[in-house]
């Protein structure tokens, strides 16, 4: 079975034949979920990603007054991405919106676009200035390199995502999930896919609280960004990259980086 990559507001399947994936499942959408309190996630960015004719979309966060974190998944080869934030309904130029350009793009050096479900899927945008930093737009807190999200944990997943095969909300919406095992996990995907550096969410038997969010977009958990939405099957669970286990790539090139 081959797996696939959530994207907001898009065919899922035109995305991965984009990519260089291929994809049996369009999974692309929040099940069970809910609309979210609106600004109540101000830590969540829209990226509005432009390769070619086409427009494409993922979720990020911000984790400083200038840095986006993301999938690497989301950037496709000579695309061009613009962050939003302090967005609720994305369809219309709310007074909280913030714009922005990327200066740089650090894709993870051990993430391989030309395997589906490649570890390492991580990528940080240098925005082209600051946010301005209010109750609409604020930084998430990021782990420790000793974090764990633990199997059991409910942590929450947002974004813009499909509803369905053919609703696209305007809105932000969201859906709790809870973290299962590694062991729980292999019996959904090959063995050799489910690597430390991930983390496993959904359990397929819940339906209500069993679905992701969108590429890029943070699981998060007690208040700390956790995961990156990053991979999954037609059904949960699905994989997130798990950040404690990059800190130290990250650390470096956010404090190294002046410009």
């Amino acid at each position: 079975m081959e797996y696939l990559y959530w994207t907001f507001l898009c065919c899922l399947l035109q995305f991965s034949v984009q990519a260089g994936r291929l994809a049996n499942f369009q999974r692309s959408y929040i099940i069970g979920g809910q609309k979210a309190i609106p600004h109540s996630k101000p830590y969540m960015a829209f990226l509005s990603i432009k390769s070619g004719n086409s427009t494409y979309h993922c979720g990020g966060f911000l984790v400083a007054p200038d840095w986006i974190m993301t999938a690497a998944h989301c950037k496709l080869p000579g695309s061009t991405i613009t962050v939003l934030l302090g967005a609720h309904n994305v369809e219309q130029q709310e007074a909280s919106q913030q714009t922005f350009g990327v200066k740089k793009v650090y894709v993870h050096p051990g993430y391989n676009h030309r395997i589906t479900g490649s570890p390492n899927d991580i990528m940080l945008l240098k925005l082209d200035k600051k946010a301005t930093l209010n109750k609409y737009v604020k930084i998430i807190k990021l782990p420790f390199s000793s974090s764990n999200a633990e199997p059991g944990q409910v942590c929450n997943v947002a974004g813009w995502g499909m509803l369905d095969d053919t609703t696209y909300p305007n809105t932000m919406y969201e859906v709790n999930v809870a973290v299962v095992s590694r062991h729980y996990c292999v019996t959904y995907y090959n063995e050799k896919v489910i690597k430390g550096s991930m983390i496993c969410a959904g359990f397929r038997s819940a339906e209500k609280d069993s679905s992701q969010g969108d590429s890029g977009g943070p699981l998060v958990c007690n208040g700390v960004a956790e995961g990156i939405v990053s991979f999954g099957n037609e059904y949960p669970p699905g994989v997130y990259t798990r950040i404690s286990s990059f800190q130290s790539w990250f650390n470096n090139i956010m404090k190294g980086t002046k410009n």
